[in-house]
């Protein structure tokens, strides 16, 4: 179902703008650098075709012949039409250590030769173009390749392997790969003596595609595949090798490899980043949600951080004013992809419709929904909620799945994963702090986790909740007025209870309340007569809904989340009405 997806992705694109996705056979590719020659094949000089700085820096895209699959030790027969990467190109080794260097330099050579053989090959083929003769005639004379090395540009072009490089003859504006000669090849008949078979895509017969193109995923290898089977490795069956096990036809396989690779390029708007998971969406025709969807999920940009609630607003409007429907019946499809060795793992699938997929993020919000500050932001991504509860806010220190896991969950609209739970009450026991956004998770986190069982506690409302008898809860109340007194009782300490107390309050109540409370009492003889007043009542209210048995001696994981919650919601009820200011 996958590919089939991105197959229909590639001629959605491709029937809406032919310019917006690679015809079939090519493939939009940067290339770094380009070997200038004259029109008698001679070595004038290497060009940068880098733009930008820093981490904007990119190499330019030329339309070229789609690169092929390679594959096992035969693989440096496998060579691209008029662009490869330097060893191909240059007979230049990899770089690697002493040891290494001898398998490197046999290996670069004998890649430089199918090379070779492959550019003598399309010069007989067009005997007339003078681009394609000017390439061939590089490699007659031996002095090029000493004169590239001199090239002040030779040592930065080769510092990273897989550098790719091309040809351009002076006078042309575009490169020689990229010729309409070179580029009509493709669409040359069917190779001789190549399998048919009836494509798993397309339903029709057709010759079968016995290698996968490569899918540029971050983090993944140059030649990673989302399809393929290694020769003789237990993937065979019925004597059938590599792509007839699974057969998909050349132009299916194109197709949906293409639609794959424009989905992860880097100028999509159709994929964003969560921790090692590459993830991309699409719709069957353009919709809102596509529009939207990217930033219900990913960081702001940098050049505009509040971006993400703006466009979570207009979202949530579009559902309110029927401009999104959540009847719309529209198929969308989400991928999420990681790097696995020389493969690439599918880390979900999820399709369903526009409207189902719109509801669902919906209620992921409304579940979100809590009482904060003005200063505070209005909605979370998704970016935002993993970052609040990894380690210095950083996307790489989250337990491998947690992501994923958090991601499929929004999807299906059921219950957030545990270890989100797990990670915010660890954080917010580090820290000790409990911001909004903290407590909006626990608060979504336990809401979503009890909804559809048959007993389920009252829900967890935005806001303090007087009628909310849960001890955990009134405990986290308590705590909240007992931080407060102290704190309006010594302006300015060093450190509150909430310092020294938290971790101990929120886990065994029963072990320091009472000295806290005795505390309070010397903080409440420092106050004016109408504070004292005003806090004893608010104790009192708290105090006398707890089990007259005494305080819970400990708290489980869901009641620790509850007393933060309280806690929370006390606290912003306290500051919002004495001094409208949120000291998060």
């Amino acid at each position: 179902m996958i590919l089939q997806a991105l197959y229909d992705y590639y001629q959605r694109k491709a029937a809406a703008d032919p310019d917006s996705i690679a015809s079939r056979g090519l493939e939009w590719k940067e290339i770094p650098y380009l070997i200038l020659i004259d029109k008698d094949g001679t070595f004038v000089e290497l060009q940068d075709t880098t733009e930008g700085s820093a981490k904007q820096k990119r190499a330019k895209k030329y339309l070229v012949v789609k690169s092929k699959g390679r594959s096992g030790s035969g693989s440096w027969q496998t060579v691209n039409i008029l662009w490869d990467h330097f060893g191909y190109v240059l007979a230049q080794p990899k770089n690697t250590d002493e040891k290494g260097m001898s398998k490197a330099l046999e290996d670069a050579r004998k890649q430089n030769k199918s090379f070779v053989q492959e550019v003598k090959r399309i010069a007989a083929l067009f005997p007339s173009s003078e681009e394609i003769q000017a390439v061939s005639r590089f490699y007659d004379i031996t002095e090029n390749i000493e004169r590239i090395k001199a090239d002040p540009l030779w040592e930065e072009c080769i510092k990273k392997d897989g550098t790719n490089l091309s040809f351009k003859v002076t006078g042309n504006t575009s490169i020689v790969a990229a010729n309409p000669d070179i580029t009509s090849l493709i669409e040359c008949g069917s190779e001789e003596n190549e399998e048919e078979g009836i494509c798993l895509i397309t339903g029709k017969k057709a010759p079968i595609a016995l290698l996968n193109s490569a899918i540029a995923i971050p983090g993944g290898k140059s030649g990673a595949k989302l399809v393929g089977f290694q020769k003789k490795s237990g993937y065979d069956s019925y004597y059938k090798e590599q792509g007839m096990n699974a057969p998909i036809s050349k132009e299916a396989e194109d197709a949906y490899t293409t639609a794959l690779n424009t989905l992860l390029g880097k100028d999509s708007s159709n994929k964003y980043r969560l921790h090692d998971t590459s993830v991309v969406f699409w719709s069957q025709k353009p919709t809102k949600l596509e529009q939207s969807f990217a930033f219900l999920v990913s960081a702001p940009p940098k050049d505009d951080p509040d971006k993400n609630i703006e466009v979570i607003k207009n979202f949530l409007s579009s559902l309110k004013s029927g401009v999104l429907d959540e009847k719309d019946k529209t198929p969308f499809y989400i991928l999420g992809l990681s790097p696995n060795a020389a493969r690439i793992s599918v880390r979900f699938w999820r399709q369903g419709t526009v409207g189902e997929f719109s509801s669902h993020f919906r209620q992921h919000f409304k579940d979100l929904d809590i009482v904060r500050n003005k200063s505070k932001k209005e909605y979370y991504s998704l970016f935002n909620l993993l970052t609040q509860v990894s380690f210095q806010n950083k996307m790489e220190n989250l337990p491998p799945n947690l992501a994923s896991d958090l991601t499929q969950s929004i999807l299906d609209n059921g219950p957030y994963p545990a270890t989100l739970q797990m990670q915010c009450l660890t954080r917010i026991k580090a820290d000790r702090n409990i911001t909004s956004i903290r407590a909006a998770i626990l608060k979504a986190y336990l809401n979503r986790k009890y909804r559809n069982r048959t007993n389920k506690p009252k829900e967890i409302d935005m806001g303090l909740d007087l009628t909310n008898t849960n001890q955990a809860y009134l405990c986290g109340r308590l705590f909240a007025i007992l931080e407060k007194i102290q704190s309006d009782a010594i302006p300015g300490a060093n450190s509150t209870i909430k310092e020294r107390y938290y971790g101990a309050a929120s886990t065994t109540p029963a072990t320091v309340f009472g000295r806290l409370l005795s505390l309070s009492r010397h903080h409440l003889a420092k106050l004016d007569t109408g504070k004292c007043v005003y806090y004893e009542k608010l104790l009192q209210g708290v105090i006398s809904d707890l089990d007259s048995n005494g305080l819970p001696k400990y708290l489980s994981i869901d009641d620790q989340s509850r007393f933060a919650i309280g806690y929370y919601h006390q606290r912003e009820d306290l500051y919002t009405k004495k001094d409208t200011t949120d000291k998060e």
